[in-house]
């Protein structure tokens, strides 16, 4: 059984200021390594006149791949608190970006954990996030006279009916979480007194809140 993942549906901004340095967060969905070093680039040209472009990125489904870095900020003050943010939340294929223009005073290791910190979490609060699961297409042709029995037995389960076609069988598709396909099909088997012909078809990801 495979739990949910956190992922960006939608990337977004957040901004603190610190004692007059701005702290920008940008925070995108990323699918490999080589798209997040092209947000990264994207950033670094649009801030160009920037003192530091920190990042933190982390990839795969049990974050395989994590990375960060203090771009020219004192070690450990300013990735790796933007990793942990990025981590402790649960998101997965994600890029923190935080830009930051000094303001003049210096703020201490202490204070710049805290305001890269708190600029990644800004950036989350205005992103779009999904849960998405592992799970299977699934597709059920039926006689009519089961039709309303397969319909009955996929709401009480709360899997959604994806599909319909309607000829001298009915074909149901469904998109069934990995923990549940095998319940789905043998309630639809004994629901059915054995008459429907069950298909499970290629593994999918399922978006949980939609």
């Amino acid at each position: 059984m495979s739990l949910p993942l956190k992922i960006i549906y939608e990337g977004g901004e957040g901004e603190v200021v610190e004692k007059k340095s701005r702290f920008i967060a940008q925070i995108f969905p990323i699918k490999s390594e080589d798209e997040a070093l092209m947000f990264l680039a994207q950033v670094r040209k649009k801030h160009y006149d920037a003192r530091h472009n920190c990042f933190a990125y982390v990839l795969g489904e049990k974050n395989e791949t994590e990375r960060c870095s203090d771009d020219g900020e004192p070690s450990g003050t300013a990735g790796r608190p933007m990793l942990d943010v990025l981590t402790g939340q649960g998101i997965h294929d994600a890029l923190a970006v935080v830009t930051r223009y000094f303001g003049g005073t210096l703020l201490g290791t202490g204070g710049l954990v805290r305001a890269y910190s708190a600029a990644v979490k800004a950036g989350l609060e205005n992103c779009t996030v999904l849960e998405k699961c592992r799970g299977y297409s699934v597709t059920v042709k039926i006689d009519y006279n089961n039709l309303g029995k397969v319909q009955h037995a996929a709401a009480e389960m709360g899997i959604s009916e994806e599909r319909s076609e309607y000829g001298e069988q009915v074909e149901l598709a469904y998109t069934v979480p990995e923990e549940s396909v095998s319940a789905f099909e043998r309630e639809i088997t004994e629901k059915t007194g054995g008459k429907g012909k069950i298909d499970r078809g290629d593994e999918t990801w399922i978006y949980l809140n939609t």
